[in-house]
């Protein structure tokens, strides 16, 4: 239950469309459901405006397709990062609106759309082999009630196509930078917007990139005041953090 479904509740008390007994069984169904797996946070969306998130990973199909549709009897936007096919089959048979975007390996259900500010985030990532973080950060962003412009592939191999780009990336609220390899990328953005930039590594490179570690440290270690940085490959991360700038 989010904020906006509780004032909707209240405002169907107000008009008499739900009685106080039916309206104070929805709220004691609060604040978690216990499933023999797992205890799902009803309340999150009321204390940080968003609705638990489902992490896929190393979860079975039959696991995210009940979490999903406890989520669901709550009418909540749904959104399920680090899903492979077979979990999007299963969340596919209980909600046939489900959007699966391969490349992110995330699942989107919007049953309420969410105004967007007029601002928007721009990604902004060094190289194709990337795209799967930045996919997830958009589709992320996108279900948490954002516009989102995507940069790719200005990487600073090329540093020419960066700004070609630079209004774009500029004018954005926040930027989220994705990189993997030296993880350059956000130091060079950092020093040409007055935005909060958000970097995020990736494990993309050869063998002295460590999975990401190289980049990670790169960026831990930018010169660049404005640029603050998350996991390797979590573009989930990243984009919550942008969106909460965002909203701001």
């Amino acid at each position: 239950m989010c904020v906006q479904s509780i004032e909707k509740l209240l405002e169907a008390v107000q008009n008499g469309e739900v009685s106080v007994a039916d309206a104070l069984q929805k709220i004691k169904a609060e604040p978690f459901e216990e499933l023999d797996f797992a205890k799902i946070d009803h309340h999150r969306g009321v204390r940080l405006g968003y609705p638990e998130v489902i992490y896929g990973e190393r979860k079975t199909p039959d696991q995210i397709a009940q979490i999903t549709q406890k989520l669901l009897d709550r009418d909540n936007n749904i959104l399920i990062t680090r899903a492979n096919e077979a979990a999007y089959q299963a969340v596919q048979s209980i909600a046939p609106e489900a959007k699966y975007n391969v490349m992110g390996r995330t699942i989107t259900i919007e049953r309420e759309i969410t105004t967007p500010p007029a601002s928007y985030i721009a990604i902004v990532a060094a190289g194709t082999s990337d795209l799967y973080v930045v996919e997830e950060a958009y589709e992320t962003a996108r279900i948490l009630g954002n516009h989102v412009k995507k940069v790719v592939d200005v990487g600073v191999a090329g540093i020419h196509r960066l700004f070609a780009y630079l209004e774009v990336i500029q004018n954005a609220k926040v930027v989220i930078v994705i990189a993997g390899m030296e993880g350059a990328l956000a130091s060079v953005i950092g020093g040409l917007v007055d935005k909060p930039v958000i970097a995020v590594p990736t494990s993309v490179g050869y063998g002295a990139s460590f999975g990401g570690i190289a980049a990670l440290l790169s960026m831990l270690n930018s010169c660049a005041s404005g640029v603050s940085v998350v996991n390797i490959d979590n573009g989930f991360g990243a984009a919550y953090n942008a969106s909460i700038i965002n909203h701001l």
